[in-house]
């Protein structure tokens, strides 16, 4: 039985993260997508709010399991047997990134392999960031997000809007 993880911080998620757990759904017996703490990172949703969003846009997909997780990303994966990371990626900036995390995570867990699926050429330009600041400055996120999720996303971000 094969058992991936899909980790990232999906502040929040977006069709572009829902396409690369989409496509890893159907390639893997088990995907764990696994909400991460990102000390780098101030989230504009908590952990629990995002494992929500994930489980609502993943609800039709079967093999797949929202988690919260803080720590290293090896030893998260050997604890629930994972024997591989899914990553999407966007450019080429993101592949020097995450190729040197790749090797630092085979290091510490020599089990562990890595594989890059590239993004839908239509989700190529999309981010967390990029639909945050749309929606703070009142624009309208509904091809970014899903419909399930997409007025709960409004109503937090714009809230926190500043007017001048």
């Amino acid at each position: 039985m094969s058992r991936v993880i899909c980790p990232g911080s999906f502040d929040p998620v977006t069709v572009g993260h829902i396409d690369i757990i989409s496509r890893a759904s159907k390639m893997f017996d088990e995907v764990i997508v696994a909400v991460l703490v990102n000390v780098s990172k101030k989230p504009s949703f908590s952990i629990a709010e995002r494992m929500n969003f994930l489980r609502k846009v993943t609800a039709s997909l079967e093999n797949v399991e929202v988690v919260g997780f803080d720590g290293l990303l090896a030893d998260y994966a050997k604890q629930c047997k994972a024997t591989a990371i899914v990553k999407g990626l966007r450019a080429v900036s993101d592949f020097e990134y995450e190729f040197q995390m790749s090797l630092t995570n085979k290091k510490l867990n020599p089990d562990l392999e890595t594989i890059f699926l590239t993004t839908s050429s239509e989700y190529m330009y999309l981010s967390s960031s990029i639909v945050k600041q749309i929606a703070q400055f009142g624009g309208d996120i509904t091809p970014f997000v899903a419909p399930c999720i997409k007025d709960e996303i409004v109503e937090r971000l714009c809230k926190n809007r500043n007017i001048i």
